[in-house]
């Protein structure tokens, strides 16, 4: 082979001092090749041929993947007696077991508007006000035009996993119509792909902001090949490390700046143009980000609302307006309270994760009765003291509280 390929163009005496033989075996050999003729030798049976059913009783044994031919040869030395080579053996398994047909990959390029990829990286000992912190960065990139947009987190749970999404998504000036993402448990709950059972809170997310969600198979990078690119390109054009920021929104700053530079240098595979000018092309398809973004929430549930006006919610009762009895509501847990909406409007909110077990807002009690639901009595003279006096620190009740409540009780 060595020769076939010198001999173009190459003087035999040449191609003999390069390989360190006489200029006559290179005559010879070229002879031969262009008779055409075969080395005897390649047709000769391997000496692993008579072996042949020791060897598929040992490749039926193996779990793995990858085969370890070393190990075979081993194996036969020992257990049959065979005395040939490594070599041998990988010119017999080469010739019974032909490696399979390549299959080739379907390259597709997206259209405007129906696909964003995202992925998180990881930045450790950046440093803010000159203190190491370790960060993570959601990366964000819209499949057609190449558009970026990168947003800086401390944390990686549910509520920074939401508001770096609707950050992205606020950037980029809209929302893809599908959003592919690695099995993250933020995303995913269980399994992974798509037979992966997305997360409750997450798919809830999605409905609101009205884009699909789109799992990747495990262990699949190149099929959000886009992003992970451009993770990539952010260690080596937009690496944070270097300087010092004074604080988190000025890293923000800084990136969304260098962006917005990048993204006018760089060309856009689909059209041509810069990915800038791809971008306000496929910004026109994109679904409009709502006027007021959710709130991020880390825990979502639907229950009915009792004969009381109570939901049940992370082992506590909260109190939501009285008409809505016998209903289902969804209820939110965000960072600091809980949400509580009908058809996507908030009808009650309510401090989260409080001491009492029972948080009630009298006023959802009052008002007229419904077609549905008739009102609930109104307060006594008692009750509406007893109110009163509870809403009343105790340091500035007067006597005058407690002799009012003994005359109502006469």
């Amino acid at each position: 082979m060595a020769i076939k390929a010198l001999a173009r163009g190459t003087a035999k005496s040449e191609i003999a001092r390069l390989l360190g033989v006489t200029e006559g075996t290179v005559r010879y050999h070229v002879a031969r090749m262009k008779t055409g003729a075969v080395d005897g030798r390649s047709r000769q049976p391997f000496k692993a041929e008579a072996l042949r059913e020791a060897i598929e009783h040992w490749r039926s044994q193996q779990t793995s993947v990858a085969l370890n031919l070393a190990a075979l040869h081993e194996w036969l030395c020992v257990e049959h007696g065979y005395d040939g080579s490594l070599r041998s053996i990988e010119r017999f398994w080469k010739s019974a077991y032909p490696a399979p047909a390549l299959r080739a990959r379907r390259r597709v390029e997206t259209p405007a508007g129906a696909q964003a990829q995202v992925d998180w990286a990881h930045f450790p000992g950046v440093l803010i006000g000159n203190v190491p912190i370790d960060l993570l960065a959601l990366h964000m990139v819209l499949s057609w035009s190449r558009k970026e947009a990168i947003v800086w987190s401390t944390a990686k749970d549910m509520l920074s996993w939401l508001s770096c999404h609707s950050a992205c998504f606020t950037r980029l000036g809209g929302v893809a119509a599908t959003v592919r993402i690695d099995n993250e448990k933020t995303a995913i709950a269980h399994g992974a792909g798509a037979w992966g059972t997305i997360n409750a809170t997450y798919r809830r997310y999605g409905l609101m902001m009205r884009f699909h969600i789109d799992a990747c198979a495990p262990r699949q990078p190149q099929a959000k090949g886009k992003v992970e690119r451009r993770v990539r390109d952010q260690r080596m054009a937009l690496e944070p490390y270097g300087r010092s920021f004074s604080d988190l929104s000025d890293l923000q700053s800084w990136t969304d700046a260098r962006l917005e530079a990048l993204s006018q240098q760089r060309r856009c595979p689909a059209t041509g143009t810069s990915v800038s000018e791809a971008w306000r092309d496929e910004a026109q398809r994109l679904t409009p980000v709502p006027a007021t973004l959710p709130e991020p929430f880390d825990a979502v549930a639907t229950r009915s609302v009792g004969v009381d006006g109570l939901v049940a919610f992370e082992g506590r009762q909260y109190s939501v307006p009285f008409r809505f009895v016998g209903q289902q509501v969804e209820i939110r847990g965000t960072a600091t309270s809980v949400q509580i909406l009908k058809a996507c409007e908030t009808i009650a909110v309510h401090p989260r994760k409080t001491d009492s077990r029972l948080v009630i807002d009298q006023a959802h009690y009052d008002g007229p009765s419904t077609d549905r639901v008739k009102a609930p009595p109104p307060l006594g003279r008692m009750g509406a003291r007893i109110q009163e006096l509870a809403s009343t620190p105790v340091a500035q009740r007067s006597i005058d509280l407690y002799a009012a409540l003994a005359e109502v009780a006469r």
